[in-house]
C-alpha cells in the first residue's frame, strides 16, 4: 500500500513524526477494511484558502471546510490506475483552530481527519444516524488504537 502525504502550505508546523504515524495509521485501516496491498492514498496538507478554493470549485460551496475526500476510482480507465483510491486534503489551520477548541493535539485532529477522510474513500457516509454512527464508530476504533484518546 502506498500513503503519500504532502504537506502544500506552510502556515503550521507539521511535527516530524506525523506524516509516518499517518502512513501507519492509514496502511492499518486499509488492511482491517481487506484493500489490496497495491492500493495507494494521498494525503494532501493544505492552508484554509487552497481548501477553500477546492471546495468552491468541487463542490460548489464557498467556504472553508476541513477535510474534503476525491475518491479517484470514478475517474479510473480500468488500466493501470485502477489501484489509485484517491486523495485525502486536510486543511492543517482548521485541524490546528479544532484542537484548540477540543482540547487536544494537533496530531489526533489531523490524525481524525486523515481516517475520517479514508473512510469516505472507502464508502463510509454519515448522511444518516446509522450511517454516521457506523462512521464514526471506525474512526474511533481506529483512532484508540493507534493512542489517540478522544
Amino acid at each position: 500500500m502506498a500513503i503519500n502525504i504532502h504537506n502544500d502550505q506552510d502556515k503550521v508546523r507539521i511535527p516530524a513524526a506525523l506524516p509516518p504515524r499517518l502512513q501507519e495509521i492509514a496502511g492499518h485501516l486499509l488492511q482491517e477494511e481487506g484493500r489490496s496491498l497495491e492500493e495507494e492514498i494521498t494525503l494532501i496538507l493544505v492552508d484554509d484558502g487552497q481548501i477553500r478554493e477546492l471546495n468552491r470549485t468541487y463542490r460548489k460551496l464557498d467556504r472553508v471546510t476541513d477535510v474534503l475526500a476525491f475518491d479517484l476510482q470514478d475517474e479510473m480507465t480500468g488500466k493501470e490506475e485502477d489501484h489509485i483510491l484517491g486523495d485525502v486534503v486536510i486543511s492543517v489551520e482548521s485541524a490546528a483552530a479544532q484542537a484548540k477548541e477540543y482540547g487536544h493535539s494537533l496530531e489526533r485532529e489531523i490524525a481524525f481527519l486523515a481516517v475520517h477522510g479514508i473512510l469516505h474513500l472507502l464508502g463510509y457516509d454519515h448522511s444518516s444516524a446509522a450511517e454516521e454512527k457506523e462512521m464514526f464508530s471506525r474512526q474511533h476504533f481506529i483512532l484508540e488504537k493507534f493512542h489517540f484518546e478522544r
